[in-house]
């Protein structure tokens, strides 16, 4: 979300998971991939199956923080998802208490899911995570030739 990456490297290892661990972890039904790119980015690139969608800059929104320009440019490019505080707690409290599952935040190239993960984390959500590389790193292992 914020393009302006100020973290620091180390906590950004702390937040991230690659894909291959990502995808693992669903398909042992211990995480949910989480896509927070907004709807007219999915509908042109397309989705990784099992995804729950929560666009992000209706969420950053929604809980009255500011979007920077970029921000504000991607969210003006589509038709903003309504999503309202009621709907994006219930859907992220299922996931994070009651099936107990890791979040793992997912966009098109790994950037804005760290600073989704790192505002789930400040919500009260530490399982939290940001999935390396995004849906390009999915693409990629999807056009990959078999080992």
């Amino acid at each position: 979300m914020n393009t302006d990456d100020t973290r620091a490297p180390g906590d950004q290892a702390a937040l991230e998971i690659t894909l291959p661990t990502a995808l693992e972890l669903c398909r042992l039904g211990l995480a949910t991939m989480i896509d927070i790119r907004q709807s007219f980015e999915i509908e042109m690139k397309g989705a990784i199956p099992g995804t729950v969608h929560i666009p992000m800059f209706e969420v950053k929104l929604m809980l009255g923080h500011t979007l920077t320009e970029d921000e504000q440019d991607i969210l003006d490019a589509g038709q903003p998802k309504d999503i309202d505080a009621k709907t994006f707690f219930t859907t992220i409290n299922q996931l994070h208490h009651a099936r107990d599952h890791l979040l793992l935040c997912v966009c098109n190239s790994g950037r804005r899911s760290l600073t989704a993960a790192s505002l789930l984390r400040s919500l009260g959500y530490p399982k939290a995570l940001s999935v390396a590389g995004g849906f390009q790193a999915w693409k990629k292992l999807q056009a990959a030739p078999p080992a």
